[in-house]
């Protein structure tokens, strides 16, 4: 699996240019260079197999499986290495953002930290989870966006709804060179990207989706309200007019295929739910209340259209990122103020009340005891 895209990469990448180069010598050139290589036929071959030797050590010796999905993926660098790197690109978004961060102090950012907080307590079982300590810093932005580094800080913008099912990190992006004497390897560059990059990103995406949606099931999150939210960002963006690529262009899948993909894993994440011991879910599903009254919103449109210019106006669609710019979604809410607590009879346990208000949101999120582990177990979802 792993020699197979190196051989295509390498076939791209050389093959054009050697055969320019071989085509180019004069025949007793080529002639001469194949009798070089019969005569040191054994050397070339005991230097192709030590290579091969050290190329499998190095596989070997730098394999790791993905937790949760058992994954095998390559790591070429070590962990502190990569963690020097990540500190530099922390301390880099920490400049950008240095004005915008919300005080520690403000309701919104309390609500993301208490959320993030259960997320890892109620995770705790997964070392990669339980072995950090998670740092929550929140950005005054118009733009939905949310993104983890290696360095153990969450950074979000305060617009972000169903935080606990975005689990995503950040995707570099790769800016072409306009220089025509560099157009030809700009060219195999964008064929690399469009062939092993952007589609192996997306197979990460995906995977992330997957286990967030678990890990926020483990939680007690309402995980029925995950396909809602790429429903509103798709609905969101031709509100807003954005343009729309191809997936096959894109390091993310796109939103529709998001949103069926949760869609077809929710009943398998209400069983681990269900597994976990947590409250029951409220009778009201959030993908048929959103169905529903973007259904009625529609209708009101066309309503409104009807009765000239005067009467127009844009629909908001509800509980969208763009309608609560510092609200958590109201299905979330209802199901992080009624966690259980670990040392708590969870029948005698009532909900925690809420306060929310049109900018700020706060809600009470009990902490189970010191020590207590989750009743559950991620599991691999196919």
């Amino acid at each position: 699996m792993v020699l197979k895209p190196l051989q295509k990469l390498a076939a791209m990448i050389l093959g054009r240019s050697l055969r320019k180069w071989w085509a180019a010598l004069p025949d007793n050139r080529r002639q001469l260079m194949r009798e070089w290589v019969r005569m040191r036929r054994w050397h070339l071959a005991v230097g192709a197999g030590v290579a091969m030797v050290i190329a499998a050590l190095l596989l070997l010796t730098h394999l790791d499986e993905s937790p949760v999905t058992g994954r095998t993926r390559l790591l070429v660098f070590s962990r502190e290495n990569y963690m020097e790197l990540a500190a530099l690109t922390s301390d880099a978004y920490m400049e950008e953002f240095a004005e915008l961060l919300l005080p520690v102090t403000d309701p919104r950012h309390k609500v993301v930290e208490r959320v993030v907080q259960h997320l890892a307590q109620r995770n705790k079982d997964i070392p990669q989870v339980s072995d950090v300590t998670w740092s929550v810093h929140v950005v005054q932005s118009p733009n939905v966006n949310a993104f983890v580094l290696p360095a153990e800080q969450a950074s979000l913008s305060h617009v972000v709804d169903l935080l606990s099912l975005i689990l995503l990190t950040a995707i570099w992006a790769l800016c072409p060179r306009d220089s025509l004497a560099l157009l030809g390897q700009w060219a195999q560059d964008k064929l690399t990207q469009l062939m092993f990059s952007r589609p192996y990103s997306r197979k990460l995406e995906a995977e992330a989706d997957k286990v967030g949606l678990q890990l926020a099931a483990k939680a007690c999150a309402d995980v029925r309200a995950g396909p809602v939210f790429w429903q509103q960002m798709e609905i969101k963006d031709q509100l807003t007019g954005e343009p729309a690529f191809p997936e096959w262009l894109s390091t993310h899948p796109s939103h529709r295929n998001r949103f069926t993909l949760l869609d077809s894993l929710i009943p398998e994440a209400l069983e681990l739910r269900e597994s976990c011991i947590c409250p029951a879910l409220p009778d009201s599903d959030p993908r048929v209340v959103f169905s529903k009254s973007v259904q009625v919103l529609l209708e009101t449109a066309r309503d409104q259209g009807r009765g000239g210019p005067e009467g127009t106006s844009k629909p908001h669609l509800p509980y969208s990122p763009a309608s609560l710019p510092s609200a958590m979604p109201a299905a979330l809410l209802a199901q992080t103020a009624s966690f259980p607590s670990s040392n708590v009879n969870q029948e005698s346990k009532g909900p925690v009340p809420v306060v929310a208000s049109e900018t700020t949101v706060a809600t009470a999120v009990p902490a189970p005891a010191e020590g207590d582990a989750p009743r559950c177990g991620v599991q691999i979802i196919s």
